[in-house]
């Protein structure tokens, strides 16, 4: 590998001084990353099952998303692996006995995605059984043992095979689409794939829990397939397993979360929104499984609840709640609004909880500003970490991070999480890349940053001070907070990041004329902003699946509901000036800025169109700008190629106009046959 390394790295052209020395973090350890996707705790509480997320090996691995593994590690943090290699395994989830941990995967014998299992002391996986003509999408175990809820869409008819193959392919926006539906299924393997009868339930099934009895099952329903339908008007019911009739239906507003039975059925934990204009699903509710009457549980919670887990004794849950930058795992009970701490902010960045039948045992998923996430396990007041996924990571050298805040120029506090350079030395100016979040509805947490579109400590390892910040309408600070841009579009939640780039400028930090921005979606918004109407702050941008029209914008998405409930407050054709006059292609004939512009070509929510409309008014223009379409990609990009590709060109990007001082645009043109052709090589 460090063949590889090496002469990929002269190919691409990087810079491979002692400035990047191997034991600081480069553009090449990005694809090498790995970390933990799911955690599991079997019913005594000693052993945990997870995931690891694994890359495809650069040049070499036909093109996908990353494999999936599944491993298991003790309490003492003893890994062992049970399935590896070129597999994707999902969705794991412990038998009842704790004998059998079950999981989704396709394997080549497969038409379609299964339900397998493999025995807790290892041996080989068995199928349990599979859907005729359609995947198996989502599965809850009943914890009786004896049956299995399944999730999957309708197959296809033959039919409609023999019709595309004739060229009847004509497509109905949006009409005509098929609901994806909920079998009951007895858990007894069958070698042959099965046709189960759908339960009668009306709209879309988007999810399912079952009660620790195994009689209830709550069911998670929307209008239609339509993701907008998905955000904004989905609802929580109660379903008798016996009739398969719904019993009780919560009544909600707006966006929602998972949904959990305590442990005596009474109650049901739901995770939703304060109302149709709450940007995200950060309340927590309390319901009563009978009447469907429902409370907020922790009222004027200043954070966002983001994962819950009950116990099983005491009407206890336990959840995991963001606040500001940070995390922390808390305990409550049904009867009280107060809340304890188990887990205080500081100690990690958590999610995916998961407790074993005895509540011995807490287990999570948590990253700090050193490592991704990895498996951690909560007992008593002790939490451990288990797994190590890039022990490489244990020899590196990492940069000074750390949550900062101050006052905007209106009073609002704002910050976010600043990492320092490399070997800061006070005194001296260093160039910055501002990375903003999308959304606007999240936020940047301190803990791991480093991606292949976040510079991180890759950016700090180069000499660059890295900052994500946290502007007004982000998340972690409550629902108000997180309404403040709501019906501003690029207004004071934008001009709150040329705050943190002066308020950088005087901690005497940062060279106020080397300064980047870069982000994705609302993010690619931002940059986008910053290279046109905030020029004159901004000396090169990077914007990624962005946003640069908003009349375009509204027409042309998959979510333009939500949009105008959670983020506009208003249709465009209310006020046709001042939403042309809040896109970037309004002030592109005055920027200065070089502007680099990337884009996954089958992105369903940020149009490709949208980097087109910007690209093309900057060019015709004569400005320095330039687009790279991602074929095959998304709103983001999910392949490491991809990735890849794109950390070369965002880093090369900033290097030029920053730390280099050019005045013209770099090279477009990156040698993969030359990196292809010695991966080759370094494989014989």
């Amino acid at each position: 590998m460090k063949l590889i390394k090496s002469t990929i790295a002269l190919a691409v052209g990087l810079v491979t001084s002692s400035a990047f020395a191997n034991d600081t973090i480069t553009i090449e350890d990005i694809p090498k990353i790995q970390s933990v996707g799911q955690t599991a705790v079997d019913p005594e509480g000693e052993l945990v099952a997870f995931t690891r997320s694994v890359p495809r090996e650069l040049y070499i691995d036909a093109n996908g998303t990353n494999y999936s593994e599944l491993y298991v590690v003790d309490d003492k943090g003893v890994e062992r692996p049970f399935i590896t290699g070129k597999v994707s395994v999902r969705s794991i989830q412990w038998s009842a006995d704790g004998d059998f941990i079950y999981f989704l995967t396709k394997k080549k014998t497969d038409k379609f995605t299964s339900l397998y299992r493999i025995a807790a002391n290892g041996g080989e996986s068995q199928k349990v059984l599979s859907l005729n003509g359609t995947s198996i999408s989502s599965y809850k175990l009943n914890p009786n043992g004896k049956q299995v809820a399944i999730l999957a869409m309708p197959a296809k008819d033959k039919t409609e095979k023999e019709l595309k193959k004739l060229g009847f392919m004509a497509e109905v926006y949006e009409l005509g689409l098929k609901n994806k539906q909920l079998h009951l299924v007895d858990l007894v393997q069958s070698e042959k794939a099965l046709k189960p009868a759908a339960v009668e339930i009306e709209g879309y099934v988007s999810d399912i829990n079952f009660s620790d009895e195994g009689d209830k099952l709550l069911v998670k329903t929307q209008p239609t397939a339509l993701i907008d339908d998905k955000y904004m008007k989905s609802q929580w019911h109660v379903m008798d397993v016996a009739s398969q009739k719904i019993t009780t239906s919560f009544k909600t507003e707006g966006k929602l979360g998972a949904a959990e039975f305590s442990y005596e059925g009474d109650y049901v934990a739901i995770l939703g929104a304060e109302d149709k204009h709450d940007p995200a699903t950060g309340r927590l509710y309390l319901g009563n499984a009978k009447t469907g009457e429902i409370e907020e549980w922790i009222p004027n919670f200043m954070g966002h609840i983001g994962d819950f887990e009950w116990a099983n004794r005491r009407n206890t849950l336990n959840f995991v709640a963001n606040v500001g930058a940070e995390s922390f795992v808390g305990q409550i009970k049904v009867g009280s609004n107060k809340y304890k701490k188990i887990v205080k902010e500081g100690k990690l960045i958590a999610s995916n909880l998961s407790v074993s039948d005895s509540d011995k045992t807490i287990v999570l998923r948590g990253n700090t500003d050193k490592h991704p996430n990895e498996v951690f396990m909560l007992r008593g007041k002790k939490t451990k970490r288990l797994s190590d996924s890039n022990d490489w990571l244990n020899d590196k050298r990492f940069a000074k991070q750390e949550n900062i805040s101050f006052k905007a120029r209106d009073g609002v506090e704002i910050g976010g999480v600043l990492i320092y350079p490399l070997d800061y030395q006070e005194g001296k100016r260093y160039p910055l890349i501002m990375a903003v979040h999308g959304g606007p509805e999240s936020h940047d947490k301190d803990g791991w940053l480093t991606s292949y579109s976040d510079p991180g400590q890759m950016g700090a390892a180069r000499g660059y001070a890295v900052f994500y910040p946290n502007y007004r309408g982000s998340t972690g600070k409550g629902v108000d907070y997180s309404k403040l841009g709501q019906g501003d579009y690029a207004g004071k939640e934008f001009d709150d990041l040329v705050d943190m780039k002066n308020h950088l400028v005087e901690m005497g930090l940062v060279d106020s004329k080397r300064v980047g921005i870069t982000g994705g979606s609302y993010g690619g918004y931002a940059s986008a902003w910053g290279a046109t109407k905030l020029t004159e702050h901004f000396a090169a941008s990077v914007m990624f699946v962005g946003v640069t029209n908003q009349l375009s914008k509204f027409g042309t998405t998959d979510i333009s509901n939500e949009m105008y409930l959670v983020h506009a407050r208003s249709y465009p054709w209310e006020k046709w000036q001042w939403y042309l006059e809040r896109s970037p292609i309004y002030w592109a004939g005055q920027s200065e800025t070089p502007l680099l512009i990337m884009h996954g070509k089958d992105d369903p929510r940020v149009h490709p169109a949208q980097s087109m409309e910007l690209y093309r008014y900057m060019k015709v223009q004569g400005k320095d700008v330039r687009l790279i379409y991602y074929p095959g990609e998304g709103h983001g990009n999910r392949k490491v190629a991809a990735q890849y590709d794109y950390s070369i060109r965002l880093m090369r990007w900033m290097d030029n106009y920053l730390i280099e001082g050019k005045k013209t645009m770099p090279t477009y043109e990156i040698d993969h046959a030359a990196n292809l052709k010695a991966a080759k090589e370094a494989k014989k």
